[in-house]
């Protein structure tokens, strides 16, 4: 009950006399490049985010306060 390999020929063979190769070739590269630039967007995406996560925990690593060890205290203000 599936499509068979002579009806997916047919189609094709239909399609290319509607459009030609010429404008298949330009519709499969327009195509190509737009997933392309879905993906690294994606990418770009995904990496700005662990970047900012990683910048986040420098931040909280920063502002946690720093134990003077001459003082024997907890001094938020003499940071190195």
């Amino acid at each position: 009950m599936g499509i068979s390999i002579w009806q997916l020929l047919i189609v094709l063979g239909i399609v290319i006399l509607l459009f030609g190769t010429k404008k298949l070739r330009n519709i499969g590269t327009d195509l190509g490049g737009a997933i392309r630039g879905f993906k690294k967007s994606m990418s770009d995406e995904d990496s700005q985010q662990q970047d900012k996560t990683e910048a986040d925990s420098i931040e909280n690593r920063d502002e946690a306060p720093v134990y003077d060890a001459k003082a024997g205290k907890t001094d938020e203000k003499s940071r190195s």
